[in-house]
């Protein structure tokens, strides 16, 4: 069985952004971000960045936020990496964020390997998605991705530092961005810390679409 391949995809800000300053917002309760304007900000921010993937008729039934919504190139990217992703892998800061903010039953529908320094018993959710706690560094995470993935393919979630851990070491084959329309000035950038000097690009696809801009490339080694 021919094993998949190790990609990620994310959104980002035409300045290079893939998340403002502080994600706190997005557990803050309205009366919360009244009393502090950042969080406010941070929260726009962030539904800016990904403006695009909300209307769209896959991610809304994913997330069973009704019938209805957009059908084109913005959708099908959606359903596309949604399909082609037999595990996941994402950081603690992600995760942690996501564990208040997921529904019962969150997004991922397959094995998620979580890379921490904590042991913690799996955790299992509805829809098929088992949290599974990796403390023993991104070499193993990836290689128990794999095997839960079989033919298909991992998907590296995030948060973006997780992403450039992969990515230096050689790990990722394939990324897509998803290229917003918008500029944040300040945030965690995407690119912050790679190794340019060890990766070469190849360009496999540039598609817009009325709402981004949709790049993928196969990552080489120099």
């Amino acid at each position: 069985m021919m094993a998949g391949k190790v990609f990620f995809s994310v959104s980002m800000s035409l300045d290079g952004f893939s998340a403002p300053e502080s994600m706190e917002g997005i557990l803050a309760t309205p009366e919360q971000r009244k009393q502090d304007p950042r969080l406010e900000h941070w929260v726009a921010q962030w539904m800016q960045l990904q403006a695009w993937i909300f209307p769209q008729r896959h991610f809304r039934e994913n997330l069973h936020l009704g019938e209805g919504g957009e059908e084109g190139r913005d959708n099908d990217i959606v359903r596309e990496t949604f399909e082609r992703t037999g595990a996941s892998i994402m950081g603690k800061r992600m995760f942690e964020l996501g564990e208040k903010a997921w529904p019962e039953e969150p997004p991922f529908h397959t094995p998620v390997f979580v890379v921490t320094h904590q042991q913690r018993a799996p955790w299992k959710r509805l829809g098929g998605t088992t949290f599974y706690f990796v403390d023993d560094g991104i070499h193993s995470a990836l290689s128990q991705a794999r095997e839960a993935a079989g033919h298909r393919d991992v998907r590296i979630a995030g948060g973006s530092e997780t992403i450039l851990q992969y990515l230096n070491a050689g790990l990722v084959d394939e990324f897509s961005i998803a290229l917003s329309p918008v500029l944040f000035g300040a945030g965690t950038r995407l690119f912050d810390g790679v190794d340019a000097s060890r990766i070469a690009l190849e360009p496999i696809r540039s598609e817009p679409s009325p709402r981004a801009t949709h790049l993928t490339y196969t990552v080489h080694t120099r």
